[in-house]
């Protein structure tokens, strides 16, 4: 699922190209993608961007007529843009929206249609699609601390809970926890003052510096390569893989599907984190520490 990193450089791209431009014309490809029904989408036609926002991990498009077009990209939604006359699109769009430069076109990959449009008119109706979870990045340390201090869950669930924290998921919020030299199960009521200000700058560093990767990646480009499984991180989507900073085999957490990365010897004192299905089937044969797996 795209974070706060992707998505604030979509935003960026998304500004340079569309804000002032009238919308020329709406096809909604996949009916299933447009999750409300007044006012109409084809009222869009004719109006121009008057602003672009980030919510969350959602992107707000304003235009005029206090009309605002939000959308979702979930875990597999992505954007598109093409030149008038581009090339054609994999997979599938499920929305297209034309302007005089360009077509802004939504995808997803897979067969699951998660990813979702809401057109709303006023801006007052946004608060609904606002989970409430704390820009980190714009918060002082006691706001932040008191965040973490507010549920008492782990520190991997608090960081992804978009009550609590606005724009992080499971990737970033991997990375997160290394540099920290966190474990993911260590529970937020359990955490030391020292530990929620490694945490903290640890939140503002990783998002920093990965957006500004993306950015750069992206050279003034429209954002074509958005993953949650990126070169150069340190343990996400890197099971088995050499952690950067100790070397030793990057571990996971395998639920649903979802999955946590983390270094043991960095994160956990070399401790083995219980993988549910994993463990449950081996019981007394899991190993409990990095040496047992040597």
């Amino acid at each position: 699922m795209p974070e706060l990193p992707d998505i604030t450089v979509y935003i960026e791209a998304l500004e340079a190209r569309v804000v002032g431009q009238a919308v020329q014309g709406v096809k909604i490809v996949n009916p299933f993608v447009l999750r409300s029904v007044e006012p109409p989408i084809q009222r869009l036609v004719g109006l121009r961007v008057t602003e672009i926002r980030r919510m969350g991990k959602r992107i707000v498009i304003g235009f005029e007529g206090d009309l605002w077009l939000v959308v979702h990209l979930m875990i597999a939604g992505r954007l598109r843009w093409r030149a008038p006359g581009g090339s054609v699109v994999r997979p599938a769009p499920l929305a297209r929206i034309e302007f005089p430069n360009g077509v802004l076109i939504l995808t997803e990959a897979g067969k699951q249609r998660r990813a979702s449009l809401h057109l709303v008119e006023g801006e007052k109706y946004l608060v609904e699609f606002d989970r409430g979870g704390l820009e980190v990045l714009n918060s002082s340390f006691d706001d932040f601390a008191a965040r973490l201090e507010s549920e008492s869950h782990t520190v991997k669930r608090s960081l992804t809970d978009p009550t609590l924290f606005s724009g992080i998921g499971n990737a970033y919020s991997d990375e997160i926890l290394h540099r920290a030299k966190l474990s993911p199960l260590m529970l937020t009521t359990r955490m030391t003052e020292e530990q929620k200000q490694q945490l903290y700058v640890a939140v503002r560093e990783v998002l920093i510096e990965w957006t500004n990767r993306i950015r750069a990646e992206s050279g003034g480009a429209f954002p074509e390569k958005v993953t949650a499984f990126r070169e150069g991180m340190a343990v996400h989507g890197r099971f088995k893989q050499p952690c950067p900073v100790c070397g030793a085999p990057v571990q996971r957490i395998r639920y649903a599907d979802n999955e946590t990365n983390y270094c043991a010897r960095c994160q956990t004192g070399g401790r083995l984190l219980a993988d549910r299905a994993l463990s449950r089937l081996l019981k007394q044969d899991w190993p409990r520490s990095l040496d047992e797996t040597d």
